[in-house]
C-alpha cells in the first residue's frame, strides 16, 4: 500500500510503498478515502525538517536539552547515535483522514465492517491507503456528510474545543486572529453558535474572503483603522479572541489584548509567542488560557491507545464527542467547507499537495480513490513467500519493532554481526518498518503477523513495547523460530505462563526451542572481568546495585501499568545482574518503596534478595536524583575482596590491600549478547542465558511488586 512519508533528515516528501498494519485489540482498519494536511501543524514539521542540523536544534532547544542530560547520563556516543538514529527515519504525516471500516478488532463494539468514519491521531490517522485507529479516536460519518468533507474532522475539533475553552455564548463578539483553515473552521462554528465574529489576518487576501466563509467582517493587521473598525462593531469591546495564528512572535496576544473589553478571554490555539506584556493583560484582567488540541483525552494513553473513556457527567467534551459535534454541524448544512477542500491529489502527488498548502491554500485532500459503494477487498498483503533453503553459515533474521531502541543500538549491532543477514522487519506503522528497510538494509518491511509467517526466517527479535513481547515470543516458538526479545519477557504471570507452556509444548515435538532475553549487562566486559575475580568462591556473596534512574513523567508509556511499570520493564536488569555474579537461584524478596507522593510511580525502590547459599543482594533504584550523578553502581564483597564497578566506565578490584584497575567505554555489553546469541542460533546450542533462568528473574520482578504491596517477603521456591 502507499503512504506518504516524511524524511527527516532533508524534509522530503515522497509516496512510498510501506506494509498494512495489523490489526490489534480495541481499534479498527480503516481504508481510507480522503486525508487533509493540516495547513498549520504539518506545514510546520515539514519546514522543521528542511532545516539543517543547526537550524533543527536552534527551532526545539528542549530537545537539545534533553539530548544533553542522555549524554551525560550515557555518553556522548549514545547520544550521537540517538540522534543520527532518529533523523536517519522516514515519518508518518497526517492526524485527520476519513474512509471505511475494513475489520473491528476484538472488544470494539461501536463499528463494523462497512462503516463510514472520521478518524484522529497523529500515527494512526495517516496520510496512508490502511491505517489502524484505537476505537477512540474514530466517529461514525453521518450519511449525508461527504468522506472528502468528513477528513477535515479532526482539524474541525481543534476550532470546536478551542470555542469551548473560551466560554462563548449567543452573542458575544469573537475575534479569530489568524484565518488559515483551523480558523475559517472557527468562524463557522461561531457563527453557527449565533456570536457575531470579526476575522482577522496578516494577508489582506485572506481577510477579505473571511465574511464569504461566514465572518461578519474581516479586517488585516496592517489596516491603520483596524481598531476603529473592531471598536464600532463591537460596540462594547470583544468578548473573546482566539489566537489562531502562528508565529514566534507575541503581536497575535498584544493585537487581542488590545481589543478586548475588560475581562475578556483569550484562548490560544495556534503556536505563538507566548511573551505579552503584563499592561493590558492587567489593566483589563484579561483571563488567558491554552487550547489543547481537539479536547480532553488527548494525550491520555490510557484514552486514545487505552480505550477508556470519560465519565460525559465529569467531561461533556471529549476528543470524540468534539469529533461528532462538528459532523453534527456539517451534517445540519450550518457549516459550508466545499470552497475549503480545494484540489484533491492522489498520494503519489503528496508533494505537490504540500506545496500547495505552502503557496497559500487552506489545505490539500489526499485521495485514496476507496470504493464508494463501500464494498471493500480485504486488507492487503505481500506476495505468499517463495520457500528458501537455510543458507550454510548465515542466519536470517526478522526483527519485529522499530523503534527508537532498534534503531540505536540493535540495528547497527545487527548489521556489523558476522554470519546473519538481515531478511525482514516489521512494525506496527508502516512508515516505521520501511524506514527502518530503507536505513538499515532489511530486504523486505512487512506486518508483524506477515514477518511471523515468513518461512524464510530462522529468527526473530522482539524490538516492541513490553506488554506484546509475550504474545510474538509465543508466535515464534510455535512457528518453530528462534526468538530473542528485549526485557522483560512478560509483564504479568499470565504472560509468563502462555511462554512457559509454548515452550514446553516445542520441548515435547523436540523442536529444540530457543529464547533469548536482552539483559545486556551480565555481559558487559567489565561484568566478565568481575565474575572473573571472585572466581570459584567458597563463601557467599555481598552484591549491592544502585541505579540512579531518573525521572519519568506517569505519562509516559513506560509508566502504564499495561506495560509492566519500571519495575518489570527495567528494574529486572539488576536482578538479572545480581543473579548473574551469584551464580545460584534466589531464594526471597523483600522490597519497600517510597511513597509517591502524587509525582512517582513506585520508582524509588529498595529490593533485597536471598539466594540458596547464602548470597544476599541489595538492589536501589531511584527516580529521585540528581541525573548529574553516574545512572549505575556496583559493588561485590566476598572472600576478602571487593569489585566496585561505576557505570560501565571503571571497575576497581582489591583484595589483600592491593587495587587493580580496568577501564572500558561504557560498554553495557549489548555487543557480547547479540554475537552470543547469533552464534548460539546458528550451531544450535542452547542460549546463552537458560530458560529457566529467564523465567525465574521474570518471577522475581512479579515478586518485588508484591512484596511493595502486601510489605511481606516472598518466596521464589
Amino acid at each position: 500500500m502507499r503512504a506518504l512519508l516524511e524524511d527527516m533528515k532533508s524534509g522530503r516528501i515522497a509516496a512510498y510503498d510501506v506494509p498494512a498494519p495489523d490489526l490489534q485489540e480495541g481499534g479498527i482498519l480503516l481504508r481510507t478515502a480522503f486525508s487533509a494536511i493540516s495547513a498549520g501543524t504539518e506545514k510546520a514539521s515539514v519546514e522543521a525538517g528542511r532545516k539543517s542540523l543547526f537550524g533543527k536544534a536552534m527551532a526545539r532547544p528542549d530537545l537539545v536539552k534533553q539530548v544533553v542530560a542522555y549524554a551525560q547520563s550515557n555518553g556522548i556516543r549514545a547520544a550521537h547515535q540517538k540522534v543520527q538514529a532518529r533523523l536517519e527515519t522516514l515519518s508518518a504525516l497526517g492526524y485527520s483522514c476519513s474512509g471505511y471500516v475494513l475489520e473491528a478488532g476484538a472488544g470494539v463494539t461501536g463499528f463494523q465492517p462497512g462503516d463510514r468514519v472520521a478518524c484522529a491521531g497523529a500515527g494512526y490517522a495517516s496520510h496512508c491507503e490502511i491505517n489502524f485507529v484505537p476505537e477512540n479516536l474514530a466517529v461514525r460519518v453521518p450519511n449525508n456528510v461527504s468522506l472528502e468533507a468528513a477528513a477535515l474532522t479532526t482539524i474541525g475539533a481543534i476550532a470546536v474545543q478551542g470555542i469551548r475553552q473560551a466560554n462563548v455564548t449567543f452573542g458575544e463578539t469573537v475575534a479569530v486572529i489568524g484565518v488559515g483553515l483551523v480558523g475559517v473552521l472557527a468562524v463557522q462554528v461561531l457563527r453557527a453558535a449565533g456570536c457575531r465574529v470579526i476575522a482577522i489576518d496578516l494577508s489582506s487576501e485572506r481577510a477579505a474572503q473571511a465574511p464569504s466563509f461566514g465572518a461578519h467582517i474581516g479586517l488585516c493587521t496592517s489596516d491603520p483603522g483596524l481598531e476603529g473598525a473592531v471598536a464600532s462593531f463591537s460596540r462594547y469591546g470583544v468578548d473573546a479572541a482566539l489566537i489562531m495564528a502562528a508565529t514566534k512572535s507575541a503581536e497575535p496576544l498584544e493585537l487581542a489584548a488590545k481589543l478586548l473589553r475588560d475581562r475578556g478571554r483569550i484562548v490560544v490555539v495556534g503556536d505563538v509567542g507566548m511573551g505579552v506584556s503584563r499592561a493590558n493583560m492587567y489593566r483589563k484582567e484579561i483571563s488567558l488560557s491554552m487550547s489543547r488540541s481537539y479536547g480532553p483525552g488527548r494525550y491520555d494513553p490510557l484514552y486514545e491507545e487505552g480505550g477508556q473513556d470519560y465519565p460525559i457527567g465529569f467531561v461533556r467534551w471529549t476528543e470524540k464527542r468534539n469529533m461528532e459535534a462538528f459532523l453534527d454541524l456539517l451534517s445540519a448544512g450550518a457549516l459550508q467547507v466545499e470552497a475549503l477542500l480545494g484540489g484533491c491529489f492522489a498520494v503519489e502527488e503528496g508533494e505537490k499537495a504540500y506545496a500547495a498548502v505552502e503557496t497559500g491554500a487552506y489545505t490539500g485532500i489526499i485521495d485514496y480513490h476507496a470504493p464508494a459503494d463501500g464494498l471493500l477487498s480485504a486488507k492487503p498483503s505481500l506476495p505468499a513467500h517463495a520457500v528458501q533453503p537455510r543458507m550454510k553459515d548465515k542466519l536470517r533474521v526478522g526483527c519485529i519493532g522499530a523503534g527508537g531502541f532498534a534503531r540505536g543500538i540493535v540495528f547497527p549491532l545487527l548489521r556489523s554481526t558476522p554470519g546473519l543477514t538481515l531478511d525482514s522487519v516489521a512494525s506496527s506503522t508502516g512508515a516505521a518498518a520501511e524506514s527502518a528497510r530503507t536505513g538499515y538494509g532489511f530486504s523486505i518491511a512487512e506486518s508483524p503477523s506477515e514477518l511471523l509467517n515468513n518461512p524464510n526466517l530462522d529468527a526473530v527479535f522482539v524490538l516492541t513495547r513490553h506488554d506484546s513481547h509475550a504474545a510474538y515470543v509465543k508466535g515464534a516458538l510455535e512457528r518453530g523460530k528462534n526468538v530473542f526479545v528485549e526485557k522483560p519477557l512478560a509483564v504479568n504471570r499470565e504472560q509468563l505462563e502462555m511462554v512457559r507452556i509454548a515452550y514446553a509444548q516445542a520441548l515435547a515435538e523436540s523442536r529444540s526451542p530457543f529464547v533469548m532475553v536482552g539483559f545486556n549487562r551480565r555481559f558487559a566486559p567489565l561484568t566478565e572481568k568481575l565474575m572473573a575475580f571472585f572466581g570459584q568462591r567458597s563463601e557467599p556473596m555481598l552484591v549491592h546495585v544502585r541505579c540512579n534512574a531518573g525521572f519519568i513523567p506517569r505519562e509516559n508509556w513506560v509508566q502504564n501499568s499495561e506495560n509492566g511499570g519500571r519495575i518489570i520493564g527495567e528494574l529486572c536488569h539488576f536482578v538479572d545482574w545480581a543473579r548473574a555474579v551469584v551464580g545460584c537461584p534466589m531464594r526471597a524478596i523483600t522490597s519497600a518503596a517510597l511513597p509517591d507522593a502524587g509525582r512517582y510511580s513506585q520508582d524509588n525502590v529498595t529490593v533485597a534478595i536471598s539466594f540458596e547459599d547464602g548470597s544476599v543482594a541489595n538492589l536501589l533504584y531511584l527516580a529521585n536524583g540528581d541525573r548529574g550523578v553516574g545512572k549505575e553502581y556496583f559493588e561485590v564483597f566476598c572472600g576478602g575482596g571487593i569489585a566496585r564497578l561505576d557505570d560501565f566506565k571503571t571497575l576497581i578490584l582489591s583484595r589483600n590491600g592491593k587495587t587493580e584497575s580496568l577501564k572500558s567505554g561504557r560498554d553495557k555489553g549489548h555487543r557480547r549478547e547479540l554475537e552470543m546469541t547469533v552464534e548460539a542460533m546458528k550451531q544450535d546450542r542452547n542460549a546463552p542465558i537458560p530458560f529457566h533462568e529467564l523465567v525465574e528473574v521474570t518471577e522475581a520482578t512479579f515478586a518485588i511488586e508484591d512484596a511493595i504491596r502486601t510489605q511481606r517477603t516472598i518466596s521464589l521456591s
